[in-house]
């Protein structure tokens, strides 16, 4: 379960200036868990892998269907195809088949490895918490600006609580930048990127959905 002790952070504005301190609720305090976090990684990467792979097996390879010599009286080694596994251009045996990797870990322990990335981020001074995010244009530059403001360099995941077109317009140029909205956030994105700002209503949001 997640601790139950508050902590203070920095409220800050779009443009950088401050707006005072607010109280983030107790999903960042959770301690760390490196064990659930790297099960859901794992779980996550296993469920975006194609599984398309294929090989050939005797019933697919063209070919082979007449016998290459017949079966006595040659003095070699009986053979009923040239397309048999032991031959050169031959079939594959307990080759990959296409196949779905996916699994699932319990919905509780994908909300404690959620909770853990965001408390490492917030003990780490890697989260940033602004009070709003409203773009005057959709404008990737805006997006440069709002970042630089705020002192934000490398990799950013922003998370906002519900759709914002003009956020998600704007930045969806920058390679180094995501957004997400609340309800999709994920371990593996959180740790994708160095840092994590959030609005003060996904703060509330993340709080309703992972302190259950």
């Amino acid at each position: 379960m997640s601790t139950t002790t508050e902590i203070r952070a920095s409220l800050r504005g779009a443009d950088g200036g401050s707006k005072g301190d607010i109280t983030l609720p107790g999903l960042f305090g959770e301690k760390p868990r490196e064990h659930l976090v790297y099960e859901v990684v794992h779980m996550q990467q296993a469920s975006r892998r194609a599984g398309t792979h294929a090989t050939k097996t005797r019933g697919f390879v063209s070919g082979g269907g007449a016998k290459p010599w017949r079966q006595k009286g040659t003095g070699r080694a009986r053979s009923g195809s040239n397309r048999s596994p032991i031959w050169a251009g031959g079939a594959t045996v307990f080759g990959p088949q296409p196949r779905d990797y996916s699994y699932r870990v319990p919905a509780k322990a994908r909300r404690v490895a959620l909770r853990s990335v965001l408390a490492d981020r917030q003990r780490n001074g890697a989260l940033t918490v602004v009070d709003r995010i409203e773009l005057a244009e959709p404008k990737t530059k805006r997006v440069v600006e709002m970042l630089g403001a705020l002192g934000l360099s490398g990799s950013v995941l922003i998370i906002s609580k519900d759709e914002n077109i003009a956020l998600e317009r704007a930045a969806r140029n920058l390679k180094s930048v995501k957004v997400l909205r609340s309800a999709g956030v994920n371990v593996y994105d959180v740790l994708k990127h160095q840092h994590v700002l959030l609005t003060q209503e996904a703060v509330q949001a993340l709080a309703e959905r992972l302190e259950k």
